[in-house]
């Protein structure tokens, strides 16, 4: 296997050689439209395999095709295999000006205008025009490079009426097109309805075989937080905590502890205990041994599910050893939210003159306070701190809930 360098210095020779091509002026030198869009494919499948690197070279390709596209001849667009590649630098990110343009030149038959014109509509963000005009489409019937894209529009666009069968349409995008970043964006859109659609067993497969292939990719960083949420959502459906092990195995060790840390800030927000244990646990784990390798983030949202409980003092000192300068602006929010709390609970309580509220109607009570009512349903109390603490306790919520987002 060729390494990093070679493969972006690979990538740039393609570059190099359309861009001569193109400027050379004469017509016997120039590149045909799906010779260069060839080029833009090796360039994407060296995405796919992780080379960072060719993400700007294939701005510049697209830059290039758009070009020759809109400088070609009619002769030369009515060539079919040009108006697949039109198709193809379409589904890549291209200009939909340059296609809607080349479109109205060319003499092509009704199914290919409906193909191009949800492509279009997809572009342009129009998902109304693109299922309409892609509803009557079977990408099987076009040349299985354009099929594979055609497939990844169009299941991405039936999603939106009918998941089920978008999650179908998606499949076959993989199918066509295995080890490209066809299938890598197939697999992100399927985690995502298999979260949409509560399929654990399509969320489970699916984060694996991404985990497996694709966390090289420049898009793997999607994917890690439709994997957190998704873990989420889907716990309560019985998502078993093994599979999440199971798809962090795939990962390297700073991967792993990245998504481990943020499923225990997300599990300690939501209160949910068993799962903040396993994710901190985890998250230790890969962490490396010794104290020197524990994660002060770690360490946070392991304490904040402990903070009104007995051991409350012992959560008061562990949050104060904590180092704020270590942590993100939002992460010292939840530090000082929680730090808040605990020092409320442990504070000492005067009794000497308790406040004495004269009884009013419920009427009077909603009219004379600026506030709303309790949202607990519990009975009042007129202990002092009861009340410090369920106040404390509203805001602590709050907080937490705006850092959730």
């Amino acid at each position: 296997m060729t390494s990093g360098p070679s493969r972006a210095l690979r990538a740039l020779a393609i570059m190099l050689l359309a861009t001569s091509a193109a400027s050379a002026g004469s017509p016997d030198k120039t590149l045909e439209p799906y010779q260069m869009v060839r080029s833009l494919q090796l360039v994407q499948d060296r995405i796919a395999d992780g080379d960072h690197a060719a993400l700007p070279m294939q701005k510049k390709l697209l830059e290039l095709i758009d070009g020759r596209l809109r400088s070609a001849a009619v002769e030369t667009l009515q060539d079919s295999r040009n108006f697949n590649a039109l198709m193809i630098y379409a589904m890549s990110g291209g200009n939909p000006q340059t296609v809607a343009d080349v479109v109205a030149r060319v003499d092509i038959g009704e199914t290919d205008r409906q193909a191009a014109a949800g492509v279009l509509g997809y572009l342009l963000g129009d998902m109304a025009q693109a299922r309409t005009a892609m509803a009557t489409i079977d990408p099987n019937k076009h040349p299985s490079e354009v099929a594979a894209f055609l497939s990844l529009v169009k299941g991405s666009v039936t999603a939106g009426d009918t998941p089920e069968a978008g999650l179908a349409v998606l499949d076959q995008a993989r199918l066509l097109s295995p080890g490209t970043l066809v299938e890598e964006a197939a697999l992100r859109r399927i985690i995502a309805l298999a979260v949409t659609t509560q399929n654990v067993a399509r969320f489970a497969s699916a984060t694996e075989q991404y985990a497996r292939r694709y966390l090289r990719s420049p898009y793997a960083t999607q994917f890690a937080e439709s994997l957190v949420s998704g873990i989420v959502a889907l716990r309560p459906l019985k998502l078993e905590l093994a599979h999440i092990e199971q798809t962090t195995a795939w990962m390297s060790r700073e991967q792993a502890r990245t998504v481990y840390l943020r499923l225990a800030r997300r599990a300690a927000i939501d209160g949910d205990a068993p799962l903040l244990e396993f994710a901190s646990r985890m998250a230790q784990r890969y962490s490396g041994e010794g104290p020197e390798a524990a994660d002060i983030r770690g360490e946070l949202y392991s304490t904040l599910s402990s903070v009104t409980t007995d051991t409350v003092d012992e959560v008061l000192r562990r949050l104060g050893d904590l180092d704020a300068a270590q942590l993100s602006s939002s992460d010292r929010a939840l530090l000082d939210a929680a730090t808040a709390i605990a020092t409320e609970v442990v504070a000492p309580v005067n009794y000497a003159s308790p406040a004495v509220e004269p009884e009013l109607e419920e009427d009077e009570v909603r009219v004379s306070s600026d506030t709303p009512p309790p949202t607990w349903s519990a009975e009042p109390s007129t202990d002092p701190l009861v009340t410090s603490a369920r106040t404390k306790l509203e805001a602590i919520d709050r907080m937490l809930e705006e850092n959730a987002q």
